[in-house]
């Protein structure tokens, strides 16, 4: 009876180090977040549930990606003030470089970490209509028209707000000649739009849901969602010319160093530029930089007539001084109104 015991003892022993054995093995769950802006819901959360079957094929570690999004400007003050991302995925470079001015959170050379300046994705600024385009708006400079109602949001707190008005200011200075001839073309556009909304999937709700405004000024993968969802409502118009729109992803170093996330957080942003990363871009209607992505998804993301921000106005810091600052162009433009 006592050796019975013995070997009970035994085996319960041993299976009890057989699991702890295993439980061992398995690395311990890892949770990311992901603070972006705002029209990336959709591409994210496609992409992040594609990583973390990927993550634990790879490893055997489970991973949740926690997203935020809003207004490019106002997630990047979030992450300076406190929010703990352990990656930023914003609308622009400009808005990233605060990361680093305002926080020391971040490298000031950051943008070099990645392929293609840290962009695995690019886009563009379109025009959506109302079914049918009722107010015949072809091109930038309809937009001025007397009773054209315009949809935008705030540049300054959305990034793709930013690029709407650098989209039409550039349009400006080479159709009329000169800064100052794109200054009173695009005071006339902001005196056609009734509401600033902080982001641009707000001013996208205030379009297509509340149906407010002829013209929606939009990024590229957004009109195609609205395209999507309410198709009998709305058509897509490309201008003559549009700007490369090139929103970039970082490591918050800071963050991920504290938390012990860096070779996750990392293996993350490395995996957009993946085949699988660069097909859920297409697939969301971003445009791919690997040429197998840009080749399937040529038919629904056409080349366009696009020009970059660093050719037309140099870089993001000249232009933030320039256009956006307290009391530069924006503020000069629209509090006149």
């Amino acid at each position: 009876m006592i050796k019975r015991k013995h070997f009970l003892k035994t085996l319960v022993a041993t299976a009890l180090l057989a699991v702890s054995g295993l439980a061992a093995a398995q690395p311990a769950p890892v949770t990311l977040l992901n603070v972006s802006y705002d029209p990336t819901r959709e591409l994210y959360s496609e992409f992040n549930a594609a990583f973390a079957k990927h993550w634990k094929a790879q490893t055997g570690q489970d991973v949740t990606i926690k997203q935020s999004h809003g207004g490019s400007g106002k997630q990047a003050r979030s992450v300076i003030d406190g929010i703990d991302a352990d990656v930023v995925t914003l609308a622009l470079a400009g808005d990233i470089d605060a990361l680093y001015k305002n926080g020391g959170l971040i490298p000031q050379d950051w943008q070099k970490r990645l392929p293609h300046n840290s962009s695995p994705y690019t886009s563009t600024i379109v025009l959506v209509v109302r079914q049918g385009n009722p107010k015949g708006i072809k091109d930038w400079d309809d937009l001025v028209k007397p009773g054209i109602s315009v949809i935008t949001p705030n540049p300054k707190t959305s990034g793709g707000a930013r690029w709407n008005y650098l989209a039409a200011w550039e349009f400006a200075k080479r159709k009329y000649g000169g800064e100052a001839k794109a200054k009173e073309f695009v005071k006339k556009l902001y005196e056609n739009v009734p509401v600033l909304d902080t982001g641009a999937r707000g001013s996208s709700v205030t379009f297509a849901q509340r149906n407010q405004g002829d013209v929606f000024i939009s990024w590229e993968n957004e009109a195609h969602l609205l395209e999507k969802e309410f198709g009998n409502k709305v058509d897509i118009v490309y201008p003559s010319i549009s700007i490369l729109a090139e929103p970039p992803v970082t490591v918050v170093d800071k963050n991920v160093e504290r938390k012990g996330t860096r070779k996750v957080a990392e293996a993350y942003l490395n995996y957009l530029y993946t085949d699988e990363g660069q097909d859920i871009a297409g697939k969301n209607f971003y445009r791919p930089i690997s040429a197998k992505a840009q080749a399937k998804y040529v038919k629904q993301l056409p080349k366009l007539n696009l020009f970059t921000l660093e050719s037309a106005f140099g870089s993001w810091d000249k232009v933030g001084k320039e256009h956006f600052a307290d009391g530069a162009q924006f503020d000069q433009i629209y509090l006149k109104k």
